[in-house]
């Protein structure tokens, strides 16, 4: 995957992010509220996240047209790390900043968190606001052997319009993002560890000799 659509998939990583505390929740089939209620209770029971994933941006006729795997690392509050091995890129956020690391470019690019995240639902990872204040939830049905559950945002600072989530029993095995230009993301996730033994050191960045450093760090 080209290092653009890498980076043109951020918010998407984003809200896997947070999306992806809620892994212990399952979506129950009788009623969009019980569905609601236990994707609030993943979130609040989860404390962290080993995974690995595949990323693929899906063409109109759902072949991909971009494809991207790797090892992803969540831990409360705030810190995540998306590790691809295939192409090379990192994303690292250490709850303050934020690192988007391209080694073959020789390129890393810091954001402040707040600032990349204040118009996006992402600032749930963190605790600061819950699922049912910035989403409308609801059962979405079974479907490729998987149960849905479905999140439409409720406002308009986000550039998704829908996200699927497809559950096998209590485990979250893949994620669906449809934007408002009607392009499509899919995270297929395996080997899920739920709060997994992380050190801190995961989520702290330091640029190696040479990298080109843009932006301004947060410390």
């Amino acid at each position: 995957m080209p290092a653009r659509a890498v980076r043109r998939g951020l918010r998407a990583l984003l809200l896997a992010t947070l999306l992806l505390l809620a892994a212990a929740a399952q979506a129950d089939a009788a009623a969009d509220a019980q569905a609601l209620a236990r994707l609030e209770k993943g979130l609040a029971s989860l404390e962290s996240v080993r995974a690995e994933f595949t990323q693929d941006l899906l063409a109109k006729d759902g072949s991909s047209s971009a494809h991207a795997v790797g090892t992803l690392y969540l831990k409360k509050p705030g810190r995540f790390r998306w590790d691809y091995s295939s192409p090379k890129q990192l994303i690292v956020c250490d709850g303050t900043t934020l690192w988007l690391y391209d080694p073959e470019l020789e390129q890393a690019t810091t954001r402040r968190v707040r600032e990349t995240l204040s118009q996006t639902p992402a600032m749930l990872l963190s605790g600061e606001a819950r699922v049912r204040d910035g989403f409308t939830v609801r059962d979405g049905g079974k479907a490729s052997g998987l149960d849905w559950t479905v999140l439409v945002p409720k406002g308009d600072d986000t550039d998704f319009r829908e996200i699927r989530l497809g559950f096998a029993g209590e485990s979250l095995r893949r994620m669906e993002f449809a934007d408002k230009l009607n392009q499509r993301t899919a995270i297929e996730l395996g080997r899920l560890e739920r709060n997994a033994v992380l050190a801190d050191a995961l989520f702290r960045f330091v640029a190696p000799p040479g990298v080109d450093v843009i932006g301004a760090a947060a410390h």
